[in-house]
């Protein structure tokens, strides 16, 4: 099985960050392969809406997500992290779903051939914020769930934390850190496949 996390914060060591390394620590405890994506290091633009994939099903920008494409691929499940900010995900992630684009239109010209195929994998959300609006994470969930449904993934469900503003503060949360290991072994569980 092979489990991908994504990393989406801008800061380096920052609470989604730890919560996306207990997850994914979690997960290696049952014995998976784990490989992961600091979205902060890629040298890549966002979907600049040319068109290029709708007939290959291939971005065509030569950048770093080009390395990118090929483990959401292979991916078996796949934890996504980010700080909320303005109720959304980092604009860094955002531009990393946003080229799923193209994945999106390789699917849809796969579908066109053979009809609707099922869910290959599961994809997981991850996020904290530092305010406690009541709808703080309906974006960044609802984004997640078109994203892994373009990778043809279901959506396993979130964890999310607020209140939680300074780098690492998520270490005093009383149970995040537990809730995010507890989820990496689940999710990597034979029994979640």
């Amino acid at each position: 099985m092979n489990v991908v996390g994504i990393y989406g914060s801008p800061r380096k060591g920052g609470n989604s960050d730890l919560i996306l390394d207990n997850a994914l620590e979690g997960a290696q405890q049952q014995g998976v392969h784990v490989k992961r994506i600091y979205v902060r290091d890629l040298h890549m633009s966002g979907c600049v809406e040319c068109g290029g994939c709708d007939k290959t099903g291939k971005c065509v920008i030569q950048d770093d997500m080009q390395d990118v494409y090929p483990l959401l691929d292979d991916a078996d499940i796949i934890m996504l992290s980010s700080p909320i900010f303005f109720y959304g995900l980092s604009s860094q992630v955002k531009a990393l779903v946003d080229r799923a684009q193209a994945i999106w239109s390789r699917k849809r010209l796969q579908e066109k051939g053979s009809g609707r195929q099922g869910a290959r994998g599961k994809g997981y959300l991850l996020v904290v914020a530092a305010t406690r609006g009541e709808k703080l994470f309906q974006g960044a969930q609802m984004v997640a769930k078109y994203f892994f449904d373009a990778l043809s993934m279901d959506f396993g469900g979130d964890l999310s934390f607020h209140g939680l503003e300074e780098k690492g503060a998520v270490r005093q949360h009383p149970n995040a850190l537990s809730k995010a290991y507890d989820l990496g072994m689940n999710v990597a569980s034979a029994d979640e496949m």
